[in-house]
């Protein structure tokens, strides 16, 4: 198959798959993009004057996608996405009946079952509406995504939620909190039937996009010839490892089994102390450490890197342009994943030529105690 907006493409599919097996190339993986050399001077496309218009306008989301695309260098593994943006209607919750309230650049979801004990809810009552509107949105924005975007991109599957989150969505971050104190085996009980219909989203939307993608990509920039999505479980932030491990773990194992592929997305230095629970997971392959607004670059805690790679993970880091000779001094190129912004696509691919001379496979680094510099 081959992309408009990625003409190389056939040799990134079997770059991302040799990622994905933890096998090391002439370099380490690399998404790197910048501003299209020579691309016309335009201005983008005007936004609809009501607010939903400027998520659920598909003339409005095909425009805003081409403008973007053909105005961007996606060097190395990096790909073109088709996407509608992330406003939030497309979360879990919203398919369950919760309500949602859209501005401008995102949306705010309502909890429905926030009242009382967690355990007055039974569960097992709670399951999607064929005829909900946002569960029947979703799945006619992916089939007019396929179509706006065959052969000049892919189309993500989205982001929809997952672990912990869907939940927290569900009955209220603070509510979420007090019953992992007072409830802790049945909030685990009820996050693994979240998870277990999540899957059951995930299926019904695979079906739609993977001749497309020839496999899935997804909120998480990354590519797979198979199931593919990133878990994440941001209101993990908040409670302590011995909650995480026993209360949320299992979903997320739940998950990994069904995938093929699977990047955790560790958000957050808060979330740093869960790492050693989430490395006992077999089928987890790879994890983005991203160390969350305000804080030092994922560099910064080379220790935590170090312990990826030592345990034959891939791992992925979002870095500076003028920070990836030093990641390549400290890191092996052996499951690495860069991601990097470019000013002018002349410095990206430069920077794509030095990554080769930068990049080794070398020896599982020492891990060694505390959070430290390079």
């Amino acid at each position: 198959m081959e992309l408009l907006y990625k003409p190389d493409w056939e040799e990134t599919k079997e770059r991302y798959k040799a990622w994905w097996a933890h096998e090391c190339l002439d370099r380490c993986a690399m998404w790197v993009c910048s501003p299209k050399a020579g691309a016309p001077r335009e201005d983008p496309p005007a936004p609809p004057e009501k607010v939903e218009d400027r998520w659920f306008d598909f003339d409005y989301i095909e425009a805003k996608n081409d403008f973007y695309m053909r105005h961007m260098f996606y060097g190395g593994e990096a790909l073109p996405i088709w996407n509608a943006g992330y406003p939030g209607w497309s979360f879990v919750p919203c398919y369950l009946g919760a309500r949602i309230e859209l501005d401008a650049n995102t949306g705010w979801v309502y909890p429905f079952m926030d009242k009382g004990e967690i355990t007055d809810y039974d569960y097992r009552n709670l399951k999607i509406d064929p005829e909900n509107h946002w569960w029947k949105l979703a799945q006619e924005m992916l089939r007019v995504g396929v179509e706006q975007a065959r052969g000049k991109a892919l189309v993500t599957i989205g982001a929809f939620g997952g672990c912990g989150d869907t939940l927290a969505g569900i009955r209220g971050t603070e509510q979420l909190l007090t019953d992992i104190m007072d409830h802790p085996d049945y909030a685990r009980e009820f996050d693994q039937h979240l998870m277990r219909t999540w899957i059951e989203i995930y299926e019904t939307f695979y079906k739609i996009i993977r001749e497309a993608d020839e496999g899935s990509t997804c909120f998480f920039p990354v590519w797979s010839p198979g199931r593919f999505y990133s878990s994440h479980n941001d209101f993990a932030y908040m409670i302590s490892p011995k909650a995480f491990r026993e209360i949320f773990l299992p979903s997320i194992e739940m998950q990994t089994q069904y995938l093929d592929h699977t990047v955790h997305h560790v958000d957050g230095v808060g979330n740093f102390a869960h790492i050693d629970a989430l490395l006992e997971l077999p089928r987890l392959q790879a994890y983005q450490i991203l160390p969350g607004a305000g804080q030092p670059s994922p560099l910064h805690y080379m220790d935590v890197l170090k312990k990826v790679q030592a345990r034959g993970k891939n791992l992925q880091i979002s870095i500076g342009p003028d920070e990836v000779e030093t990641a390549l001094a400290n890191l092996s190129a052996r499951g690495l994943h860069l991601g990097v912004y470019c000013q002018s696509e002349e410095e990206a691919r430069a920077l794509l030529k030095n990554c080769e001379r930068w990049s080794k496979d070398r020896p599982e680094a020492v891990v060694f105690g505390g959070v430290g510099g390079v």
